[in-house]
């Protein structure tokens, strides 16, 4: 039996650990369908593997469930706005790819243009784990594509390698 702890306490403290910000794209029936992921890192080189955690209620669960395939695309950080997109959190976008001239690898998984890059991953191995599930993937394809900074998410905004610290915290750990 795990401990219970405060929900909103283990949110402030996890909303303190910068993340960059992906968009999970894959196919549904020929329609392309995607959304913004956090919980994304590299597992092995030999072979190439990644993950991704994606909660089991969200529609592009369904999908990469079916699929089998996904792309990972990696965000610069002008491109807030389809995070924010892709987050479901610009409710009047009714299609999330709308205007986004994107293209595909190999596995057909959207690939969304001028991205820092990109990675076409096969569905290895999936495990569920307390409503969510961790997808494995095998990369077969992934490219870099510009020199321009990552979107991060730190302290429940979005950030750039460029902005500032927040003044409250603390410049360095204590030891």
């Amino acid at each position: 039996m795990h401990p219970t702890i405060d929900t909103q306490s283990f949110k402030d403290v996890l909303s303190h650990w910068a993340s960059g910000v992906t968009v999970v794209t894959t196919r549904h029936a020929d329609t392309p369908v995607g959304m913004t992921v956090s919980s994304f890192t590299g597992v092995s080189l030999h072979p190439a593997q990644i993950l991704i955690c994606v909660n089991q209620q969200a529609h592009t669960h369904a999908a990469l469930v079916e699929s089998g395939f996904f792309a990972v695309n990696l965000l610069a950080s002008d491109q807030v706005e389809w995070g924010k997109r892709f987050a479901g959190q610009q409710p009047a976008v009714g299609d999330r790819f709308a205007g986004i001239a994107w293209s595909t690898a190999q596995t057909g998984a959207p690939i969304l243009p001028c991205v820092v890059a990109w990675l076409d991953c096969q569905i290895s191995q999936s495990f569920p784990a307390s409503g969510h599930t961790i997808f494995l993937g095998a990369v077969i394809a992934c490219a870099l594509c510009t020199d321009d900074s990552p979107l991060l998410y730190y302290h429940r905004s979005w950030r750039s390698l460029a902005d500032e610290k927040p003044p409250d915290l603390p410049n360095s750990p204590e030891g």
